[in-house]
């Protein structure tokens, strides 16, 4: 089966903790990696779950508090210390692509490999398309311009009938099309349905990060439908005020976006530093959405 896996490099929020790091993930899509943020410590969390730097091809930052993108230079330089070729993309708010690329051409003046800069206004739009996914970006609710981003993997081929296409002698070149859901002419004229000649395929999967914002509906709306969010869980109920104050969202707001956007699944994070165990903020979470995760270092979610 195709991969479509998230690898938690960390989960925590803005103040440095013994517990958890930084915001950072890895989207592991049928074994091409792509990053979304780059807290500190994310190339050596990297490092402990085995994965290697110069797979990446693609970087997704959020916004620019440090929590999300101080790991990004140091990342940067360690990879091109190992001689990374090719080309790695990064895609950020446009308010903060010059002062980034400025950091960045500081600490890594000679890099062997190209850094291609996407910058992202306020409206909602394609950052990657390719024949198997594609990624949107969207705003979310912060004290900065910030973005969610939406990885959607792109409808399946059909699987083919076997015995069918022995029994009308269909030639191997004509297969691709009949995949993609094309009917098949015969020789004689004849049109052979295509729901004869293949079965369904696997449903499509599509992933949400929705990481720093505070409770919005517009943000439910964006990501309607989605099978799996991720949404930042800063706190329990008890500090909401705080949380509206700072642009952050309760593990029950979390919880509601979930709910109000027909997800699957809901995995939270982004946990504040009071916090030594998830057990409040899970069950606040699912008082309003059942199948929530709690988000851990080193943690990897298989999302098919």
């Amino acid at each position: 089966m195709a991969k479509f896996q998230i690898d938690i490099l960390g989960c925590g929020s803005a103040t440095p903790s013994v517990r958890h790091n930084p915001s950072g993930q890895i989207i592991n899509f049928r074994d091409r990696l792509m990053m979304v943020d780059c807290g500190e410590g994310s190339q050596l969390a990297m490092r402990r779950m085995g994965i290697g730097f110069n797979r990446l091809e693609h970087i997704f930052i959020s916004h620019l508090h440090g929590d999300h993108c101080l790991g990004l230079p140091g990342l940067l330089s360690t990879m091109a210390l190992h001689d990374k070729g090719g080309r790695i993309r990064l895609t950020l708010p446009q308010e903060g692509l010059d002062r980034m690329r400025d950091i960045i051409s500081f600490f890594c003046p000679d890099s062997p490999f190209e850094i291609e800069y996407q910058g992202v206004g306020n409206e909602p739009c394609t950052v990657a398309d390719d024949h198997a996914m594609t990624v949107e970006a969207f705003q979310l609710k912060h004290r900065v311009p910030c973005l969610g981003y939406i990885f959607r993997e792109k409808p399946k081929p059909r699987h083919l009938r076997g015995d069918m296409i022995k029994f009308f002698g269909i030639p191997i070149a004509d297969l691709h099309s009949i995949k993609q859901g094309a009917d098949w002419t015969a020789s004689d004229g004849r049109v052979i349905a295509n729901e004869r000649l293949t079965t369904d395929p696997e449903p499509s999967v599509s992933y949400a990060y929705c990481s720093d914002t505070m409770f919005s509906p517009a943000v439910a709306e964006a990501v309607k439908g989605v099978d799996v969010i991720y949404h930042e869980a800063t706190y329990d109920d008890s500090l909401a005020e705080q949380a509206r104050r700072r642009g952050h969202s309760t593990a029950r707001e979390a919880g509601k976006i979930a709910r109000m956007a027909g997800a699957k699944r809901l995995i939270i994070g982004h946990y504040s530093n009071r916090y030594t165990s998830t057990e409040l903020l899970l069950r606040q979470a699912r008082e309003e959405f059942e199948n929530v995760t709690a988000a851990d270092e080193g943690m990897k979610i298989d999302l098919l």
